[in-house]
């Protein structure tokens, strides 16, 4: 494969039901992992193929046994700048760095979001000192959260550190704890939900409990206070970690996180609170989760650490509204 491009993708072949269909929907329906706005911009590139003809316009009609061909380029990643922007550290060596990041604050450039990252944070805390295996976008970045999730985060400042961490990683030996504040109470009241996670099929921007395919995910919960039955703090302990595990495991069982514009249900709940009570609630403008701990062996020196934050200020004033 040429060095220009990241991943050659192949349709099935077009049959009796799908020919004369807009070739932009065909593809979008017949490789879940592109939608329909990233085939139009493929194609619109050039970038689509039947046989060596190039398939350059979006109303182009599916023609019976074509198989088409799309080249997905590499992508450009932008080289992050330092930015002197203040980062809460909990612990710092030669190897690692251990931060809690705040709610609204991106994990690393990418997606049109070039500032005011973490990694920006960090290359002006660290000056050099970050492993290059993420990458030049994500320099240091061994796992993620959402920009919506408030937490800890774990570093690598060399590369033998991120391969130390990554492997813990991939053998889910990493204990994490998240405390989740959601609409309901989980029942039973302490339990364990599995099932595999992928892109959900309907809508890009979510993943999805899958039937087959995906990825195993196994979250461990528990309820550690019940407001009247109208939310609940859950404590939530994970086994695996997927992309949005937490969101889309408690959302299964319908107790969706407060302020989760993704996972909630439309509608919002119709809680039994006074009218602005109810509102502030329904209107908390991020998903209540909180990466509470994190623990791990250090990389090096093999000793075990363990690292914990209290939820933040909104989240206590979440609750707090929740107890009245």
């Amino acid at each position: 494969m040429s060095e220009e491009y990241n991943k050659i993708l192949y349709t099935h072949p077009v049959d009796e039901t799908t020919t004369g269909q807009r070739i932009d929907k065909f593809i979008a329906s017949d490789i879940d992992e592109l939608s329909r706005s990233q085939v139009q911009k493929l194609i619109e590139k050039g970038n689509v193929f039947a046989d060596e003809e190039i398939i350059a316009d979006n109303d182009f009609k599916t023609r019976l046994g074509d198989i088409y061909q799309i080249t997905i380029p590499n992508p450009e990643e932008p080289t992050p700048v330092a930015q002197d922007i203040k980062i809460d550290v909990l612990y710092e060596d030669k190897d690692i760095i251990v931060v809690n990041k705040p709610a609204g604050m991106t994990v690393h450039p990418g997606a049109g979001i070039n500032t005011g990252t973490l990694v920006n944070a960090l290359l002006y805390h660290c000056k050099d000192s970050l492993s290059g295996i993420g990458g030049v976008a994500r320099p240091g970045i061994v796992h993620r959260i959402d920009k919506n999730t408030s937490g800890i985060l774990v570093v690598a400042k060399n590369d033998i550190a991120h391969r130390g961490l990554a492997e813990q990683f991939f053998k889910h030996s990493i204990e994490r704890t998240y405390f989740a504040v959601v609409y309901g109470v989980p029942s039973p009241k302490k339990g364990t939900i599995e099932g595999n996670i992928a892109r959900s099929y309907y809508d890009r921007k979510k993943m999805a409990l899958v039937q087959s395919g995906g990825k195993s995910a196994i979250t461990h919960y528990e309820v550690m206070e019940n407001y009247k039955n109208i939310a609940s703090l859950v404590k939530c302990n994970l086994e695996t970690g997927r992309t949005h595990q937490i969101r889309v495991h408690l959302s299964s069982i319908g107790c969706h996180l407060i302020g989760d514009d993704i996972y909630e249900k439309p509608k919002k709940s119709n809680i039994n609170l006074p009218v602005m009570e109810k509102k502030y609630v329904n209107t908390f403008p991020r998903q209540a989760l909180h990466a509470y701990s994190l623990g791990f062996i250090h990389p090096i020196t093999k000793k075990e650490l363990s690292f914990c934050v209290d939820v933040p200020e909104d989240i206590r004033e979440l609750i707090g509204v929740l107890k009245k």
